[in-house]
């Protein structure tokens, strides 16, 4: 069973910086999908970034969010700068493994005005 571990939320200042971290269980080159969701309160949860198979981003956090792969470990990290209230929320890790979609414990992202 895959397992994803989040960590790196945290309150900020509007115009700051945090940057989360995915560790998963596997092979991070065996999956079919990984990328980084958020759920801010009372709205669905929304896919930010991705990226396997592609790296892309939503239009909302276009330039100020970066996906990257550390290097030599299944750990997907994701960097956020110029932070927004509006970014607020829980952020989730998601992976999709033999066609099973696996989430993350998520971890909380507060940006303060």
């Amino acid at each position: 069973q895959v397992q994803l571990v989040e960590s790196g939320g945290g309150l900020v200042q509007a115009g700051g910086s945090l940057t989360l971290s995915c560790a998963a269980s596997v092979n991070i080159l065996s999956v079919n999908f990984m990328g980084w969701y958020r759920q801010a309160p009372g709205k669905q949860r929304e896919l930010v970034a991705r990226i396997i198979p592609l790296t892309n981003y939503a239009d909302s956090v276009k330039d100020r969010f970066t996906v990257s792969r550390e290097c030599g470990k299944n750990t997907v990290l994701l960097r956020m700068n110029s932070l927004k209230p509006e970014d607020t929320g829980v952020y989730y890790c998601n992976v999709v493994h033999n066609g099973v979609y696996i989430w993350g414990q998520g971890t909380q992202v507060t940006v303060s005005s």
